[in-house]
């Protein structure tokens, strides 16, 4: 049975919501389509092709339509609130895109939407690029950690119990951030990283 590249990347999808990034392989990709492993390789050289071409399937309902007329911070607000989502949308998403760089449609448009919102606000070539990799960057990061933080944790044992009394301010944030309700914390730091180009803005 002949497959399509669409059909590998969304059935690697829901096998990654099954076995996670550790137990995504070509063999189990290839058992769950139903075909001998070398065909695959029809599609994609190798796992780091086949990763980025799932990141680029998450990427596609990212910002996929723009208001005229919003602003440029509303905008990268929007989207990497967007990234977030799409991100959380399937088990240990963001650490499939973190460290890929693929040359593809979704992902260069998202991108692209992020670098051009910083050029309108005046930035130049290299504060645009650098603003909107650091932004991603926070939102994988904070996906990554999200997703760690949501996983069942055995109650503290007495190591950690001895080291919280030994560090307090580290028990106090670990306290926070693991109470907190995500989505406050998230937007606690896209606000922060907006008001950080924001400062970059006035002096570049």
């Amino acid at each position: 049975m002949r497959i399509v590249k669409t059909e590998v990347i969304a059935t690697a999808l829901k096998l990654l919501d099954d076995v996670g990034m550790e137990g995504l392989t070509m063999r189990k990709l290839a058992d769950a389509l139903n075909i001998q492993a070398p065909s695959l390789y029809w599609h994609f050289a190798n796992k780091d092709a086949l990763l980025e071409g799932m990141a680029d399937a998450l990427m596609e309902p990212v910002a996929a339509s723009n208001p005229e007329g919003e602003a440029w911070d509303a905008r990268l607000v929007r989207v990497a609130s967007e990234v977030r989502d799409a991100l959380l949308s399937r088990r240990d998403a963001a650490r499939v895109f973190a460290g890929t760089y693929p040359l593809s449609d979704n992902v260069l448009r998202v991108g692209s939407l992020l670098i051009s919102s910083l050029k309108q606000a005046g930035a130049d070539d290299r504060t645009a690029s650098w603003g909107a990799f650091t932004l991603v960057y926070f939102v994988i990061g904070f996906v990554i950690e999200e997703q760690g933080l949501g996983r069942k944790k055995e109650p503290a044992g007495q190591d950690e119990i001895s080291l919280a009394a030994k560090f307090p301010l580290a028990a106090i944030a670990m306290r926070e951030i693991a109470g907190a309700n995500a989505d406050q914390r998230f937007a606690f730091g896209l606000d922060l990283q907006i008001m950080g180009l924001k400062v970059a803005l006035r002096l570049s």
